[in-house]
């Protein structure tokens, strides 16, 4: 088999104390270790310093997305304690979601929240999840009730509680939507993209909402054999406009997280124009692929034998190189995962 397609070829050593607990103060504070794919050379610097490395014509990609209050505790009615994540919208009551213990629940099983919402358990799936409609007095909006039940979930290797609900949200975030926060965008800080609009650098919008799937191990040797989960997107017409004609211009479209990556080589066709687009996608990113649109990636680092890394590994373009980056991220230090440090790889 082809040295790409197996799982084992994507592993890391990674020390525990190195996952990230709690983020950075300042957001721009954490580190940044610099690659450039053309020449090899790397840099090790500070997230604010990406405004040197960024020039007037460069357009950076955010998704826009916001990290529901996702993860709920209620009970059934013989007191057992069951915890609900939402993983996706169906419909206005329908969710998808994962619910713990797994095995205490079955079709037709309510768990109660407080007396003016509940769930009942619709369908049971594999790897923990299922569908569950919730019933809710009316005269709230499931958001509202949502505000008073649920709180932000935090990735499973974050033991330590988040003082600011608002660091685990980017500061651009706007759609609630995601089970999960598009991590690379948290070192922006308001004044810093001030400053780099001011340089000249553009900022677009697109949209998608993280779902749990994002932290599901790939368990098949082969990578081919992992089920992709889907999400949803969103590119509005102003803004794959835009994004055309700054990639007719020459000018770099930076993507600013795996899951812009996503968003942008989802909506792109094989000539490479970018279109408007509302809709699922399951796309899965591994060596060998040729991007379509996304020209430089800011990005933080990754799970071991994870899709992000596949992902990153394709971008990079050398699967012993990436590796090189970790370890060297690795032997100096660098923190890992949602609230650790960013690379930047043009």
């Amino acid at each position: 088999m082809q040295r790409e397609l197996l799982r084992s070829t994507y592993f890391y050593n990674l020390p525990e104390e190195l996952i990230a607990q709690s983020p950075v103060e300042p957001r721009d504070f954490s580190r940044l270790l610099c690659y450039n794919r053309e020449t090899g050379e790397r840099k090790d610097l500070r997230f604010y310093d990406i405004e040197n490395l960024l020039n007037e014509g460069d357009v950076l990609v955010v998704n826009n997305t916001r990290v529901l209050p996702a993860r709920l505790f209620g009970f059934k009615r013989t007191g057992a304690k069951i915890e609900i994540l939402l993983q996706k919208r169906i419909d206005l009551t329908h969710w998808e979601v994962i619910a713990k213990p797994f095995k205490r629940i079955d079709v037709g099983t309510e768990v109660i929240f407080n007396e003016n919402i509940k769930a009942e358990v619709m369908q049971k799936a594999t790897y923990g999840s299922c569908v569950v409609e919730f019933i809710y007095d009316r005269k709230k909006s499931f958001e509202e009730h949502l505000l008073e039940i649920g709180t932000v979930p935090l990735p499973p290797y974050i033991k330590e509680k988040l003082k600011d609900p608002e660091r685990y949200q980017t500061v651009y975030a706007k759609i609630e939507g995601s089970s999960a926060a598009p991590t690379a965008g948290l070192h922006f800080t308001t004044s810093l993209i001030e400053r780099l609009k001011k340089k000249g650098v553009e900022f677009c919008e697109v949209l998608l909402h993280v779902g749990l799937g994002t932290f599901r191990p790939v368990k098949e040797d082969n990578i081919l054999e992992h089920k992709m989960h889907s999400e949803y997107i969103e590119v509005t017409e102003e803004v794959a406009t835009k994004l055309n004609s700054a990639k007719k211009a020459g000018r770099r479209i930076i993507a600013v997280g795996t899951t812009s990556v996503r968003v942008l080589e989802s909506a792109t066709d094989e000539n490479g124009v970018l279109h408007s687009v509302k809709r699922e996608t399951d796309i899965f990113i591994y060596p060998p692929y040729k991007f379509k649109f996304v020209d430089a990636l800011i990005t933080n680092f990754h799970l071991p034998e994870s899709t992000l890394i596949m992902l990153v590994s394709a971008f990079v373009g050398d699967i012993d190189k990436t590796l090189a980056l970790y370890n060297h991220a690795v032997k100096e230090k660098y923190r890992f995962f949602s609230f650790g440090d960013a690379m930047f790889i043009e």
